[in-house]
């Protein structure tokens, strides 16, 4: 006759329901389309294992990954694309600064032969003969060409960056300098520029 009383709920249990409640409302209403996803389930979509199952795949999807990377710079480096240069040649100022120095002749261009030459005259010559001084004298004669060549070379394109950009960035004008050392050839990123076509 008398049955037992039913306990009264309790504060969680009322929190857990009234939020369930809101849930199904908002699930009702027109317009978002999906109910917000609680936050356990979202934690749960961004936890990544820290050590894959299958670590030898792993490695070789890096390894690919690693390579395809090489390739797309090596790729830049022939055709100048901006976007997976390395960062020592990135940015629009080292651009203007390599069209630059690719649309100039240089003397530094031809100081690594003119050095090969000195060395391979120095095997046959002798040390102690007139015509070694001769050598010697040629040889420092050029080197000091190059150098006034270069020193001419930095102040236009510094005068030429800072009419284009209003501020020279630093390391450019070196960027530049050792640019017009190297063999048009062999220059990496490689040329993309004739000779008198200067950058605007």
């Amino acid at each position: 006759m008398f049955g037992r009383r039913k306990e009264a709920p309790s504060a969680q249990e009322t929190v857990d329901q009234q939020a369930a409640e809101a849930a199904a409302r908002q699930d009702s209403v027109v317009g978002k389309g999906a109910p917000t996803p609680t936050r356990k389930a979202q934690e749960a979509a961004r936890k990544r294992p820290l050590v894959p199952e299958d670590r030898k795949a792993s490695k070789a999807a890096e390894r690919q990954a690693v390579q395809d990377q090489r390739l797309k710079m090596r790729r830049a480096l022939d055709t100048g694309d901006e976007k997976f240069l390395p960062l020592r040649d990135k940015g629009p100022q080292k651009r203007f600064a390599r069209d630059y120095v690719d649309a100039r002749f240089n003397l530094g261009e031809y100081l690594m032969f003119g050095a090969l030459l000195f060395v391979l005259v120095s095997l046959v010559v002798p040390a102690s003969s007139d015509m070694m001084i001769y050598v010697l004298g040629a040889f420092w004669v050029m080197f000091l060409a190059v150098f006034v060549d270069v020193f001419i070379l930095s102040r236009k394109l510094r005068k030429s960056l800072a009419q284009k950009f209003g501020e020279v960035e630093r390391g450019t004008v070196w960027y530049g300098s050792m640019r017009s050392l190297q063999f048009r050839k062999l220059r990496l990123p490689k040329p993309q520029v004739g000779r008198g076509q200067y950058p605007s």
